[in-house]
């Protein structure tokens, strides 16, 4: 079957080529009544652009590739998901990659090693150095996400405000009348590169900062280290903090996947949440909204941070094209309230902070 092209739909809808031209890339101004035509054409003769060509005549590939650190992690594959939808929507085809948080891995994709022409990369790094992408010998737009390297790197990021959401989740547990709150995620100094240090090191800041200003001294045995911000970690850890003699009454975990191996722990132990000990976590994961109990959480604004990140590779800040300006780029989160912390409210929305 013969391609469609422009000029079959503009014979079928009255009009010329450079108006159909414009109703298929949403460019010039066309009254509500030709576009209609147009629409009514392309639709009646199923016309499909040629996208490839089209990315040729423009000079680009059409392709952006996405490097993060474990698909196996629900956070980032959803964040993967908002990805590939926010690419979409910009008619870019996505190559995802993961890097298991390994410099090497991270060094060789930002080289642009044994990877096809791209017209962008997002990475989301937890082991290479600024010193590294500073020198890569690659000048495909490059867009950050998380804390690694920041403004260091002298490439735009995007991130949440770990602190203010660290702080979020705690000043909830507090404001639930719990005193005894522990939070599970402080960077273990055994793990390796896969666990995200800057990460962990400012939602610890946003946990202190909100017990100082409620006035409860922060207590170092109710912080616990963990090797990596998996479920099993988070059961360990929950396990450890109900053995000392005076146990946590509130739990602030770092993820939700810590957060969900806590809940474990605590059910094996016939202790529940919130009765005996009420637990929160960050990411707002589907898991969480199913697990039981339901996991409440602070929910980061994923397809903010997809939007932001695509818009800034094809739309980059002022430095040229291979990003030379570490501007970040901060999106926001939301407090989601369920049972895990307030057993007669299983809201699954939560206030916009």
């Amino acid at each position: 079957m013969a391609r469609i092209r422009l000029q079959d739909v503009a014979e079928r809808a009255g009009v010329s080529i450079k108006t159909v031209s414009n109703v298929v890339n949403g460019k010039g101004t066309i009254t509500a009544h030709t576009r209609a035509k147009v629409e009514d054409a392309l639709s009646q003769l199923q016309y499909r652009p040629n996208v490839a060509a089209r990315h040729l005549r423009r000079g680009n590939s059409g392709m952006i590739a996405v490097a993060l650190p474990e698909l196996t992690q629900p956070y980032f594959a959803e964040i993967a998901s908002a990805l590939v939808r926010a690419a979409k929507a910009r008619q870019l085809t996505v190559l995802l990659n993961q890097t298991d948080g390994q410099a090497e891995s991270e060094r060789a994709i930002s080289d642009g090693v044994d990877m096809p022409l791209m017209d962008g990369l997002v990475l989301s790094p937890l082991a290479v150095s600024a010193e590294d992408l500073r020198h890569r010998m690659d000048d495909t737009p490059l867009v950050l996400l998380g804390e690694h390297i920041g403004d260091e790197a002298h490439f735009p990021h995007v991130a949440i405000d770990n602190r203010a959401a660290a702080q979020t989740a705690t000043e909830h547990l507090i404001g639930l009348g719990r005193r005894r709150i522990a939070a599970i995620g402080a960077k273990d100094p055994r793990s390796g590169d896969a666990t995200p240090a800057e990460t962990a090191t400012l939602r610890l800041e946003g946990y202190r900062r909100a017990l100082e200003l409620a006035g409860i001294p922060a207590d170092p045995e109710l912080v616990a280290t963990v090797h990596d911000f998996h479920r099993s970690d988070g059961a360990d850890a929950m396990a450890a903090l109900l053995a000392l003699p005076e146990p946590p009454d509130a739990v602030f975990c770092f993820n939700d996947l810590l957060a969900l191996g806590a809940l474990r722990a605590l059910r094996d132990r016939g202790l529940t949440a919130p009765a005996d000990v009420a637990v929160i976590g960050i990411d707002d994961i589907e898991e969480g909204r199913y697990s039981v109990p339901s996991l409440s959480t602070v929910a980061p604004d994923k397809r903010a941070i997809a939007e932001t990140a695509i818009g800034l590779l094809l739309d980059p800040p002022e430095g040229g094209p291979g990003g030379t300006t570490g501007t970040a780029h901060v999106v926001g989160h939301r407090l989601v309230v369920r049972e895990s912390t307030q057993a007669a409210t299983a809201a699954d929305g939560g206030s916009t902070l």
